[in-house]
């Protein structure tokens, strides 16, 4: 089934309580589900997964689009007989006209002003531009719009710093959206980082987009570590942040400057011992849990 020839689809809604997951989603793909996401049923907030990881919560949604000719019923017997269960959970089914599909969870992603004047666009986006620093994004295949906290906080640092004509690495890099933004800021070169597949596949599309592909270079391992870089950011998790305190600092110049993130406020601490022996902090800011510290290079 080939999704681009359909304008309608029906989506299937199911609460997944204590059911499999992995089998539901087998039955789904069984009755060709064009895609498959997964949300939450609560309150519950869930942070930035870890690259190749699928997030679920404790009360989670599973949602499938099907094409209008689906039968349902069929569907739903498969999901009993499958299951061994006698009733379904809470389900609904709700028709989508005229919607493209997989533009359908970005409905709510709209422009969006970091510092003074970066602003990340989604893609068809056509508004005034006059006088702003603007990155067209699509976040379809990796983490990163911007609307979670740490891009957030990452984003407002870059658009602070004189990037002019400055070497910059971004390790962890998702969506792409911290690397391209460094060089619509004026950086001269960016080397991102993620070792995610799709992470490298969507910075790349994303650099392709934003026109600045001849001077991003992506990769899924750093590959020379002797390379010396003006700018560091660092936007993933605090295990890794910490294991790679004396490699990442290693490659930031002297009196380099190193953004970090993807933290709690809790862990700052934490983070800031892991690298007090190579680097000297000189600012946080928080925004919700989160929280971004920077400092430079002893």
């Amino acid at each position: 089934m080939d999704p681009s020839n359909y304008t309608d689809w029906y989506q299937f809604e199911l609460s997944l309580g204590s059911l499999n997951k992995k089998c539901v989603e087998k039955i789904f793909n069984r009755h060709n589900a064009a895609s498959i996401t997964y949300s939450d049923a609560g309150t519950e907030p869930i942070y930035e997964p870890l690259p190749g990881k699928t997030p679920y919560w404790k009360n989670s949604l599973i949602t499938g689009l099907f094409s209008i000719d689906t039968d349902f019923e069929s569907l739903k017997y498969d999901l009993l007989i499958s299951l061994e269960i006698k009733e379904l959970p809470e389900h609904t089914v709700k028709k989508l006209i005229g919607r493209e599909w997989e533009r359908e969870w970005m409905k709510d992603f709209k422009p969006m002003c970091f510092g003074r004047n970066l602003w990340i666009y989604p893609e068809e986006y056509s508004g005034q531009s006059k006088g702003k620093v603007i990155v067209r994004l699509d976040p379809g295949l990796a983490f990163g719009t911007g609307t979670h906290s740490t891009t957030k906080l990452c984003l407002e640092w870059l658009d602070s710093l004189d990037l002019e004509n400055k070497s910059i690495l971004d390790y962890g890099c998702g969506s792409g959206i911290l690397g391209i933004s460094a060089l619509k800021l004026g950086a001269s070169k960016v080397t991102a980082i993620d070792i995610d597949p799709q992470a490298i596949k969507a910075t790349t599309i994303n650099a392709l987009k934003n026109n600045i592909e001849k001077n991003i270079f992506v990769y899924d391992k750093i590959n020379d570590s002797s390379e010396k870089y003006d700018v560091i950011v660092a936007n993933i998790l605090a295990e890794p942040l910490i294991m790679l305190a004396p490699l990442l600092t290693k490659m930031l110049k002297r009196n380099g400057i190193i953004g970090i993130s993807g933290i709690l406020i809790s862990q700052v601490k934490l983070i800031e011992n892991a690298y007090r022996s190579f680097v000297t902090f000189d600012s946080s800011s928080h925004h919700n849990e989160w929280s971004l510290i920077c400092g430079s290079k002893k």
